[in-house]
């Protein structure tokens, strides 16, 4: 989304911009400076509030990890989401948290104490510990996620037909696989991007996101959240039910 494009898409009707930088499930990041060109945007219109979520902020692979909540004018119109589940490898804690005006805190905290009590007191103690402690960590598990985005990056690129972005941070791939529908083995015929997963769940044996789920039929989401070992074996399995498409 770029400043241009969001200014046209506000109405009388907007309430919030929401988005997540790194993003799920395209792993893109947004720049110093697009942020500041949405802030700019976004601070002609009084009334709207940013809800940006920050969850994949230690998985970044650019080296700038910038919160639109640092420009001037954007601290008391942001509310920020985070938590613990990426960055330290806590998936499952269910642990998280907002940075938010006061007002809007207090109105979350009211609803919240009509739904849930609190986080267990495990993963509460859980999460002190992620946020006080060593740091490293996170850094070598930044490092080896580097490290399986460019091999799947690689591997997708040997596959016919498939187009792949080149992820700048999360742990995803959203390559457009459009070129395969319409196909078919014989016996199931892919017409699109719910076809192509449930395909490769029954042909490969692998696990996808269909696309329309994010907004866009003609993609796939693609973790690589998982081994360098397991990573190939699903990617030769990928390229091999593709191959028997016609």
């Amino acid at each position: 989304m770029t400043a241009e494009q969001l200014e046209t898409a506000f109405t009388s009707k907007t309430k919030a911009l929401i988005f997540s930088s790194p993003c799920n499930p395209t792993g893109s990041v947004f720049s110093r400076q697009e942020l500041q060109d949405i802030a700019t945007v976004v601070l002609k219109h009084p009334d709207v509030i940013v809800i940006a979520d920050e969850i994949y902020e230690h998985i970044n692979f650019t080296g700038d990890q910038t919160s639109i909540a640092s420009f001037p004018g954007m601290f008391d119109r942001t509310i920020t989401v985070n938590g613990f589940a990426k960055g330290y490898a806590m998936t499952g804690w269910r642990v998280g948290y907002i940075a938010a005006p006061k007002w809007i805190a207090d109105g979350c905290n009211k609803v919240q104490g009509q739904i849930t009590s609190a986080n267990c007191s495990i993963a509460q103690r859980a999460a002190l510990a992620a946020i006080t402690g060593d740091i490293e960590p996170t850094h070598k598990m930044v490092d080896e996620y580097r490290s399986r985005r460019d091999l799947v990056y690689k591997l997708l690129k040997e596959i016919p037909g498939v187009k792949t972005n080149y992820p700048e941070g999360a742990f995803y791939f959203f390559p457009d696989v459009s070129s395969y529908y319409g196909k078919s083995n014989g016996s199931f015929t892919v017409n699109n991007g719910d076809d192509f997963c449930m395909y490769m769940l029954e042909k490969g044996h692998v696990a996808l996101v269909p696309g329309g789920a994010f907004g866009d039929d003609n993609c796939i989401r693609l973790s690589y959240a998982a081994s360098e070992k397991d990573l190939k074996e699903a990617l030769k399995r990928v390229k091999a039910a593709l191959a028997e498409l016609h």
